[in-house]
């Protein structure tokens, strides 16, 4: 229990650094945007917007909890569910800046097809989701 404790403690000692690039970043691009770029990008289309999502988070990478806040503050600002969903679902899945080491590391066409099959299934799963909340709700 106590070493669980501790490594807990390690692990959020580590990502606090990056937890407050984030939010830091954040803050910084809410005031140089204006907001209604938002809206003129993401329309509350079902199949525009997660395609301009998972665009987004395949091209930028990091861990999973900074999406999870990154999608928050995107939520905030107005943008559609099924954008923000992609855009988390990719930003895990789908690593265009870490293609050539996946590349090196798995095969060139191996690489590729994950990647490409990763950004689909990030579009399809959100709107899945996003229909499926509707129908519950």
């Amino acid at each position: 229990m106590k070493q669980a404790l501790l490594k807990t403690l390690n692990n959020f000692k580590q990502s606090l650094p990056i937890l407050m690039g984030v939010l830091l970043l954040i803050a910084l691009i809410n005031t140089l945007i204006p907001k209604n770029i938002y809206a003129k990008i993401f329309t509350g289309n079902a199949f525009i917007d997660p395609f301009i999502g998972a665009l987004t988070g395949s091209v930028f990478t990091g861990n999973p909890i900074t999406s999870y806040i990154i999608g928050g503050e995107l939520l905030k600002q107005g943008i559609s569910l099924f954008a923000v969903v992609a855009f988390i679902l990719s930003w895990v899945t789908v690593g265009i800046v870490q293609l050539p080491m996946e590349i090196q590391i798995l095969g060139k066409k191996f690489a590729i097809v994950r990647n490409i099959v990763s950004f689909i299934t990030a579009i399809i799963i959100s709107v899945l989701a996003v229909f499926t909340l509707r129908l519950i709700q």
